[in-house]
């Protein structure tokens, strides 16, 4: 069926009409917003009332440019530490972990899911709630926090505590805003239950919102959540020598590494060993890693890759550098909190596995006096292509592995804005 010229004109005529009503529409209040009335989150000389949230949901946030920001670590890699760079930090409303309650509602007593199917729903999932929780809206959470919370308030947070602004006025009032060191288990204790509405209302008053996770495998698992241009997302990749975090794991979950134990105190790889445990840091860091380095265009200015090596032997400095690239000042406290923060003793980290006070320099390689050579030589094998990439070298002996003179870290820099 053939159309005259006379129909395509009127159709092209009918389609500019419709346009130009919905550009008039769309255009008929102002476009910059200030999301909330506080000078912090507000474009200069903007109201704002200067647009009604509810008739525009998909533009009545990000406006202002917050910076939101992601830690994408592994377990055991050092996450807890590098959160706190971005916690002791006034202006940044900081979450630990709320991947957590995705995954526990989600794929229960399994906490490292090697299913591809359990994957993709926990990326679903995931990216979901985090997009919510970047726009401040709390709520989200209620999904998946069992038992679920009543009138919008719960006992139940994980490491709700680990949260400066979540221990802090107006969310909790049991602290003063002087209080530098705030204990976790005493914000639980004495906070009593979260309000996940005030909650929100904190978060909308902090100038930017970081998140760590040790949920997201890789950085192209984020592709989408990078691309919206409402969500000014900035990615810190923290990466570790796997022999580190091998170690480390092996130390903190006694139970889930057992026959890893069974082997460096025997000698004898068991034959039912579950060898992923490792394959897999070393797959998905080499393809989360691979892909950041390599720019592409939808993560280009987005990423930053950090080796906690590097962090822990030169924490003020690399701190530095990871706040330029988000472009946002460093203020004093997370200056002060490195300075006291650094310098622990390593007997005391021992005892508290997921503290983040400890010698942070000496903590870097401490890895060594942990595993058996052969099990290093098996962890340099598999893992080879991601250790040469970022720059760790291999021990070719025990007496070499063993000697804590001779660095297995190159000074190898990456450039942080990338």
């Amino acid at each position: 069926m053939q159309c005259s010229w006379k129909a395509v004109v009127l159709f092209a005529l009918t389609s500019i009409a419709i346009q130009y009503t919905a550009i008039r529409t769309f255009t008929a209040k102002p476009l910059q917003i200030c999301p909330i009335p506080t000078p912090l989150n507000c474009v200069l000389g903007q109201e704002a009332e200067s647009l009604d949230h509810d008739d525009y949901p998909y533009f009545r946030y990000n406006v202002s440019r917050k910076i939101h920001i992601l830690i994408l670590a592994t377990t055991r890699s050092g996450s807890s530490f590098a959160g706190q760079l971005f916690n002791q930090h006034f202006g940044i409303f900081y979450l630990f972990e709320p991947l957590y309650h995705v995954q526990t509602a989600l794929i229960p007593r399994l906490s490292h899911s090697q299913n591809a199917a359990d994957r993709s729903v926990m990326l679903g999932a995931s990216r979901d709630l985090l997009r919510s929780l970047y726009n401040c809206d709390l709520y989200f959470l209620e999904s998946y926090i069992k038992p679920m919370p009543t009138n919008h308030s719960t006992d139940d947070l994980f490491r709700r505590g680990a949260s400066r602004a979540l221990c802090s006025l107006p969310v909790c009032d049991a602290f003063l805003p002087s209080d530098a060191d705030i204990n976790e288990g005493d914000c639980v204790k004495k906070c009593g239950s979260l309000n996940l509405t005030v909650a929100s209302e904190a978060c909308r008053e902090r100038r930017h919102v970081a998140i760590k996770t040790v949920r997201i495998p890789e950085v192209e698992d984020l592709q989408g959540l990078v691309e919206d241009p409402r969500m000014n997302l900035k990615i810190i990749q923290l990466v570790r020598d796997p022999r580190g975090i091998l170690a480390s794991r092996t130390e903190t979950f006694r139970d889930t590494y057992h026959l890893w134990r069974i082997w460096r105190a025997t000698g004898q790889r068991p034959s039912n060993l579950d060898l992923s445990q490792l394959t897999t840091v070393c797959e998905d860091f080499f393809n989360s890693v691979t892909m950041g380095l390599s720019q592409p265009s939808w993560l280009r200015g987005k990423y930053m890759l950090v080796r906690y090596e590097d962090l822990a032997l030169n924490p003020l400095q690399k701190t530095r550098e990871i706040y330029d690239f988000l472009g946002t000042p460093m203020d004093k406290n997370v200056v002060d909190w490195i300075q006291n923060n650094t310098r622990g003793s390593n007997k005391l980290s021992a005892k508290h596995k997921f503290g983040t006070v400890r010698d942070s320099a000496a903590n870097a390689e401490h890895w060594r006096l942990n595993l058996s050579y052969d099990i290093v030589d098996y962890t340099q094998t598999v893992c080879q292509n991601i250790l040469q990439d970022l720059g760790y070298k291999l021990a070719n002996s025990s007496e070499e592995l063993k000697n804590m003179s001779v660095t297995l870290i190159e000074d190898k820099m990456f450039v942080p804005f990338l």
